[in-house]
């Protein structure tokens, strides 16, 4: 009989465990697009309404900024600007993603943006409906199943809209 084999925490559950939030970690797989690593649509059976990317923008005002919306809807530029007050934000080009956050494309994390840079987050008001919501927990991949009110308090992030018409 052999022992379910534990996955080593990333620090993004070490941040979690810290601040006594609960969550699930959770695996997706991946698969190469070009140059850089994406989820595969197979989710494993999840909705994904449920598991939100972070994209990281830049506000001409602000500097950077965070948006967190389901994989699959397209994020409004101008209502992020809005929201954070700039005039105009632009994502933050591939090339200089790890540099501006500290994770490669496909791995970004609201909680580790906010605990090392402390950028302003904002996410997508959908997330208040379900109980609990997946984000990236730092590496290509793998997630945590989080309470969206606790990642909301955790990293001083608010709910707007940012969904495309």
């Amino acid at each position: 009989m052999s022992k379910k084999k534990k996955v080593k925490k990333t620090l993004v559950e070490q941040i979690l465990d810290k601040n006594k939030i609960s969550y699930e970690q959770a695996t997706f797989p991946t698969h190469q697009e070009g140059d850089v690593a994406q989820l595969s649509v197979d989710h494993s059976n999840i909705d994904e309404h449920l598991i939100y990317k972070t994209l990281v923008l830049e506000g001409n005002t602000t500097g950077p900024v965070v948006g967190v919306l389901p994989v699959d809807y397209h994020l409004d530029e101008k209502k992020l600007a809005k929201a954070s007050g700039n005039k105009k934000v632009n994502m933050v080009p591939l090339k200089d993603l790890l540099k501006t956050t500290g994770y490669e494309h496909g791995a970004n994390t609201p909680i580790g943006i906010y605990e090392k840079f402390k950028y302003p987050i904002y996410i997508d008001q959908s997330a208040q409906e379900p109980a609990t919501i997946y984000v990236s927990s730092g590496k290509i991949g793998r997630s945590v199943k989080i309470n969206a009110v606790d990642l909301t308090n955790l990293v001083h992030a608010e709910f707007v809209d940012l969904q495309q018409n």
